[in-house]
């Protein structure tokens, strides 16, 4: 299944896009959604960990089941003052 990644602050910037493509079998997770975007894009390996993942407007663990047309947003930590 294709899907359709949003991006924000420093994961934006370091993609060099707000929007990403990832491809990936029928009944991954959110696991597999963060290691091939891991590999993919690897400038952001390191963010990943510490990002929230978004799945249809609703904040989701590693172990969600993700389904073709299912809305994701990448949200990295906000820090500062």
């Amino acid at each position: 299944m294709n899907l359709s990644v949003r991006l924000f602050a420093r994961a934006r910037d370091l993609a060099g896009a707000g929007v990403v493509a990832v491809e990936l079998p029928l009944g991954s997770t959110v696991a597999d959604l963060r290691g091939k975007l891991a590999v993919t894009y690897p400038a952001l390996a390191p963010l990943l960990g510490r990002s929230a993942l978004a799945v249809d407007d609703e904040f989701a663990d590693d172990g969600r089941v993700l389904a073709p047309g299912t809305e994701i947003a990448l949200l990295p930590p906000v820090s500062g003052g």
